[in-house]
C-alpha cells in the first residue's frame, strides 16, 4: 500500500483499503548487473548452468537420472497437471462470464486499448503457436490416428477411417482451451495489477494481492526465479522441436545426408554435428535479434512469419484436402466441446492389464507433456499478452486470448493434419507420411502432395519459416527473461545478460539434445515446470481475490487504481 492510500485510510470508516499501488524491488544501480535484481539474475543463471554442466559432463547419470524421473516424479504429479489445467479453464470462464468481473477493464476505467483489434489478434496467433504448429500440425493428429485411447481400448482400428474423429478430438484437447486459458490466467493475473494499479511488469507483482509487500522480497525473488528457470526450459522445447525440423527440413532440400542419422528404431533424426551447427546459427542470429532491440529486430520477422504462415495454410487449403479438412475441422469442434469436460477431468490408471499401462502411458507421453509444456511456457507468453493488453475488459481479454488463437489452430490441424490422414487413407502416400519421424512429417506430406520441384520450393519456404519463427520465439525469451532480471524494466536488458541467455539456451537445448533426444528435453521442461506450476495455483487464487475486492472497492467508492489511489490520497491530505 502506497503512503497516501495508508494516510487516506486512517481518517476514513470503509470496510475495505484501497490496493498496494507501489511493489519496490531493489536493483543494482551500477555495474554489471546495473539496472538488475542480482537476487534473481544470479540464481537464475547458477541454476541453469548445473544444468547444462550436468548434462555434458554427467551424461550418463544425467539420463540415468531422467529416466528415473520419468516412470516416478513424474507418473506421481500427471493427475496435478491434469486438474490444475482444467481448474485454469473453469477460472477464465466464470471471470469472462460473470457480467461484474467481465466488465472490469485491465487498466483505467476509460482507458482505451492500445492495439486494434487486428493488430492484437495478429500479436496473439504469433505468441503461443509458431514452431510447435509446424511440427505437431501434421504430427499430432497422425500420432493419433495411429494410436489414441479409442485405438488401446480397441474401439476402433489404428490407421483406419475410424480413427480420423477421436484423433482430432484429442489433438484439439492438447492446443484448445487448456493451452489458452493457462496463457490468459498468467498473463490476467499480471496485466491486471501491472496495467490497473502501476506495479512492475513482472511475475511477482501477480501475487501481490495475495501476499501484499512480501513480494517485495525473498518470496518474490523466489517466484522470479522459478519464472527464469521455467521459461528457459518451456523454450528449449519449442527450440529443440524446431532445430529438429529444420535440420530435417535441409535435408529435404539436399544439404547433405550428414544432417541425418538413424536411431534405434530405424526413424532419420538429426545428428549432433547437425544440431550443433543449427543451434550456432540459429541462436547467434536471435542473439544479434535481441541485441538490435524490438523494433528492428522481432517486428519486421513477425510481418515474415505472418505472411509466410497463411500462405503455407491457403497451399493446403487450395492443393490438399480442403473440403475434409474443413469438415474434420467441424466435426473436431464439436466433438471437443462435447467431450471438454470429461476429458480435461480424466485421469487414467493402470489397472495392471498392457491396454491401462500403455493408457496410463499415452497421457503422461501426450496430455502431461502439453499441459507442463503450457506451464512452463506461460511466463513468457504471459508477460508477452500481458504487455499488448492494457485497456481491455477481462472478458473481451479472455475471449480473445482464449477463443481466436485456438480457432486458428484448430484450422491449421484441419487442414494441414487432414490433408496428411487424407493422403495416407487414399493409398497416395503408402506410409511415407506416418512411418517417417514427427520432425520429418510436414515435408513428407508435401513430398506426397506436389510435384518434387514445387515440394522443393515449399520446403524451403518452411525452412525459412521455421528460421524466422525460431529466431523470434528466442528472441523474444532472451528479452522476458531480462525484463523478469530487471524488475519488469525493459531497459535492464543489457547486452552481456543477452549473449549469457543466448548461449545458455543454445547449451540446454544441444546439451539435451544430444544426451537423449526431445524426450531428454521433455523430460526436464516438466521436471522444471513443477515449481512453477504451484505459483500458477497462486497467481489464480491471486486474481479472483484482486477481482472481487475491486468489485467490493467500487460497491463503496474507494478506488481501485493506481490514478484514483493518488487522487484519493491528495484529497484526504487536504482534508
Amino acid at each position: 500500500m502506497t503512503s497516501s492510500s495508508a494516510d487516506a485510510n486512517t481518517n476514513t470508516d470503509y470496510p475495505i483499503d484501497p490496493p498496494i499501488t507501489d511493489l519496490p524491488i531493489d536493483t543494482h544501480d551500477r555495474g554489471f548487473y546495473d539496472g538488475f535484481s542480482r537476487e534473481v539474475t544470479i540464481p537464475g543463471k547458477i541454476i541453469v548452468s548445473l544444468i547444462i554442466m550436468w548434462a555434458i559432463f554427467f551424461p550418463v547419470r544425467a539420463m540415468e537420472t531422467l529416466q528415473v524421473a520419468n516412470s516416478t516424479i513424474i507418473a506421481s504429479f500427471s493427475g496435478w497437471y491434469v486438474y490444475l489445467v482444467a481448474s485454469l479453464i473453469v477460472v477464465c470462464g466464470a471471470l469472462a462470464l460473470f457480467p461484474q468481473s467481465g466488465r472490469l477493464r485491465i487498466g483505467a476505467p476509460d482507458e482505451k486499448p492500445e492495439f486494434s483489434r487486428f493488430s492484437w489478434f495478429s500479436m496473439l496467433f504469433g505468441a503461443g503457436i509458431g514452431i510447435g504448429m509446424l511440427t505437431y500440425s501434421t504430427g499430432e493428429p497422425l500420432a493419433h490416428f495411429a494410436s489414441s485411447p479409442e485405438i488401446i481400448r480397441g474401439q476402433v482400428e489404428a490407421a483406419s477411417p475410424e480413427a480420423v474423429r477421436s484423433a482430432f478430438k484429442w489433438t484439439f484437447l492438447h492446443w484448445g482451451f487448456g493451452a489458452w486459458c493457462t496463457y490468459a490466467l498468467v498473463g490476467l493475473a499480471i496485466g491486471y495489477v501491472a496495467h490497473r494499479r502501476g506495479l512492475p511488469l513482472t511475475i511477482r507483482s501477480s501475487l501481490a494481492p495475495l501476499f501484499g509487500e512480501r513480494m517485495s522480497g525473498i518470496s518474490g525473488h523466489l517466484v522470479d526465479i522459478v519464472a527464469v528457470v521455467a521459461t528457459i526450459l518451456g523454450v528449449a522445447v519449442t527450440m529443440g522441436l524446431g532445430v529438429q525440423q529444420f535440420v530435417a527440413g535441409l535435408h529435404r532440400i539436399g544439404f547433405g545426408d550428414w544432417l541425418m542419422v538413424a536411431d534405434g528404431e530405424g526413424t532419420l533424426t538429426a545428428s549432433a554435428a547437425a544440431i550443433v551447427v543449427a543451434l550456432v546459427l540459429l541462436v547467434g542470429a536471435s542473439t544479434l535479434s535481441a541485441l538490435s532491440g524490438v523494433g528492428r529486430g522481432i517486428k519486421w520477422l513477425s510481418n515474415i512469419n505472418m505472411g509466410l504462415s497463411f500462405a503455407l495454410l491457403a497451399l493446403f487449403a487450395v492443393m490438399g484436402s480442403g473440403l475434409y479438412g474443413l469438415k474434420l475441422l467441424g466435426v473436431g469442434i464439436w466433438d471437443y466441446i462435447v467431450t471438454l469436460p470429461a476429458n480435461s477431468l480424466t485421469l487414467f490408471t493402470s489397472d495392471g492389464s498392457e491396454a491401462g499401462d500403455a493408457l496410463v502411458q499415452w497421457q503422461l507421453d501426450w496430455t502431461v507433456f502439453y499441459w507442463a509444456w503450457w506451464i512452463a511456457f506461460a511466463p513468457f507468453v504471459g508477460m508477452f499478452i500481458a504487455r499488448i493488453s492494457r485497456g481491455r475488459t477481462i472478458r473481451e481479454y479472455v475471449f480473445g486470448v482464449a477463443l481466436v488463437p485456438a480457432l486458428m489452430c484448430f484450422l491449421w490441424m484441419g487442414l494441414a493434419g487432414g490433408t496428411a490422414i487424407q493422403l495416407e487413407l487414399s493409398g497416395a502416400a503408402g506410409g511415407e507420411i506416418l512411418n517417417t519421424g514427427i520432425s520429418d512429417q510436414l515435408y513428407a506430406t508435401l513430398a506426397v502432395l506436389l510435384t518434387p520441384e514445387v515440394a522443393w520450393v515449399v520446403s524451403g519456404l518452411v525452412v525459412v519459416l521455421l528460421m524466422t519463427y525460431l529466431i523470434t520465439s528466442v528472441d523474444s525469451a532472451i528479452l522476458i527473461v531480462n525484463t523478469i532480471n530487471g524488475a519488469g524494466e525493459e531497459e535492464g536488458s543489457r547486452r552481456y545478460h543477452i549473449l549469457f541467455w543466448g548461449t545458455a539456451l543454445a547449451f540446454v537445448v544441444g546439451s539435451m539434445l544430444i544426451l537423449g533426444g526431445i524426450d531428454a528435453i521433455r523430460i526436464t521442461m516438466i521436471i522444471g515446470a513443477l515449481p512453477f506450476s504451484f505459483v500458477v495455483v497462486a497467481m489464480c487464487v491471486s486474481i479472483i481475490k484482486a477481482v472481487v475486492f475491486d468489485l467490493i472497492r467500487k460497491r463503496h467508492g474507494v478506488p481501485s487504481t493506481a490514478e484514483a489511489c493518488e487522487e484519493w490520497g491528495k484529497e484526504a491530505t487536504a482534508s
